[in-house]
């Protein structure tokens, strides 16, 4: 599993918007040299690649593009002429090149470094799959009135889901987007809630809504259930409970079908214009986009990777819809002035060098407007594993914390959420503190369905809790080594953001 959210986001709120734009806003609307005339050459001896080239919204342009692409030895997987982005696939070795100095084009590049063949997120370790044993024990500590296996639920209890379900559960209306591995929606706990007509599989960069396409490809694909679990598992006497067990769920999976599990842009793309398109209030982003943990500027290829998924979360932004990502287990300052990534490209040979995280985005969560979110254990101080940085983080939520041990059946410190077949076990990552926060979220849209996502960003900061810096030096892991320092104050800071987000004061 390659991915799933090990991530990582950008600097304050307002330069982060100005940097972006700065780095897109004044990108050439074409070059001047090069029109098409026919002759363009149309190699076919390179590898067969994904791309995505970045043009003008017009029909005229969008047009002329086309034609160009498939002179240039591509072939159209699917055009988003609302946002101006078309995936193609190529053999041709030149084909990014070549189509950076066609008229109209704004940026083009390759969204992989392997060939095609016939994901990342960001949960730290594998699942420990509770046994019926264990889970007989949980339920006999349960409380009447509970789920089965709420007691072994600490992170529902932390930020008040448990009250907060008595008051509001959440609106039938609003719809969480999980983009991921894929949901296994007949789960018990999940299918009561589960809305096929807003899912669809975005592997291929292009929608696929045959009945059922969204589900995981196996059960090592579990994490897009174990998130979906942790958002919207229903208060049925089954199982667990998610923290807003009254919204639906949604499954967009962008995955690839095989052990990699990456993400590729071009999938990420279709997810975002598909979840915008068919009412989806909020996504969660428990991953980073393949294959750079961090995508350059000064890179051709990793700019239009930027340009692509940037054009096609803020479209989302602008038909409604909130989008709350991860910040990554790399236990890393954001705001740094140089962090070294070792891990990119992770679909071919990876290179160590090192990054200014305000000049290489992480995207999608340093992306404009996306809620990013830190993780915490049941202490309530951050976990272990989590990125933070001062102006970078939004809020906070828990991500579980195999060093912080609650007072529970299983004294699992990790997240207990359902798993593919019929199963539950306990996940703990940044990818497991989104959902927290994706689903505080769907409730605040639930109690203030006029929100905007700029509103409901405002909201989930104003509710929260924020325990402010440690009194002390920060030692994660407990080995007498400082790991982290953190910067800021009561208000706002660095490891927290904003604070804790609070599911009873989102109903309230």
């Amino acid at each position: 599993m390659a991915h799933l959210r090990s991530r990582r986001r950008l600097a304050l709120a307002v330069p982060v918007v100005l940097s972006l734009t700065a780095s897109l806003g004044f990108l050439p609307s074409g070059a001047a040299a090069a029109p098409l005339t026919g002759t363009a050459a149309q190699a076919t001896d390179g590898p067969n690649l994904a791309y995505v080239v970045n043009t003008g919204t017009d029909h005229h342009t969008i047009a002329s593009v086309q034609k160009a692409i498939t002179a240039h030895g591509g072939t159209i997987v699917v055009t988003y002429d609302r946002i101006g982005v078309i995936v193609v696939h190529s053999s041709n070795p030149d084909f990014g090149k070549e189509m950076r100095a066609v008229r109209g084009v704004r940026s083009a590049g390759a969204t992989r470094t392997a060939p095609l063949s016939p994901a990342g997120t960001t949960d730290e370790g594998a699942a420990q799959v509770l046994s019926k044993a264990e889970a007989a024990k949980v339920a006999r500590g349960s409380a009447a009135g509970e789920e089965p296996l709420e007691a072994d639920q600490w992170d529902l209890r932390a930020i008040g889901a448990d009250k907060a379900a008595t008051i509001n559960p959440g609106s039938r209306s609003v719809t969480v987007g999980v983009i991921d591995t894929g949901v296994d929606d007949t789960h018990p706990d999940i299918a009561p809630n589960f809305s096929a007509s807003q899912s669809a599989n975005c592997v291929s960069g292009k929608p696929d809504t045959t009945y059922g396409a969204w589900r995981p490809a196996d059960a090592d694909h579990y994490h897009g259930t174990h998130v979906a679990g942790e958002i919207a598992a229903a208060r049925n006497g089954i199982g667990v409970a998610g923290v807003a067990p009254g919204v639906k769920v949604a499954s967009i999976t962008v995955a690839q079908p095989d052990s990699t599990q990456l993400f590729y842009p071009e999938s990420v793309v279709c997810a975002f214009v598909f979840a915008a398109d068919h009412g989806v209030e909020v996504t969660n982003n428990s991953y980073y986009v393949d294959p750079w943990l961090y995508n350059c500027m000064d890179d051709p290829d990793q700019r239009a990777i930027v340009d692509a998924v940037n054009r096609a979360q803020q479209y989302a932004q602008r038909k409604g819809t909130l989008n709350v990502a991860s910040a990554g287990n790399s236990n890393d300052d954001l705001d740094a002035d140089a962090l070294v990534d070792a891990s990119s490209p992770d679909d071919s040979t990876a290179t160590t060098r090192t990054v200014d995280p305000h000049e290489c985005f992480d995207v999608p969560t340093q992306l404009p407007g996306v809620v990013t979110v830190s993780a915490v254990g049941v202490k309530g101080a951050k976990s272990y594993y989590s990125s933070y940085g001062m102006g970078v983080v939004d809020v906070a939520g828990p991500g579980g914390d195999k060093y912080q041990i609650p007072d529970t059946p299983s004294k699992n410190g990790r997240i207990l959420s359902t798993l593919p077949n019929n199963q539950y076990g306990f996940l703990q990552g940044t990818s497991m503190a989104s959902p927290h926060v994706a689903a505080v979220a769907a409730l605040l849209k639930s109690t203030h369905p006029y929100a905007t996502p700029a509103a409901l960003q405002a909201l989930l900061k104003a509710e929260a809790d924020n325990p402010g810096c440690p009194a002390g030096p920060y030692d994660g892991n407990g080995d007498g080594v400082v790991d982290a320092t953190c910067v800021g104050g009561k208000r706002v800071n660095g490891f927290y953001g904003w604070g804790v987000v609070n599911a009873l004061r989102a109903v309230k």
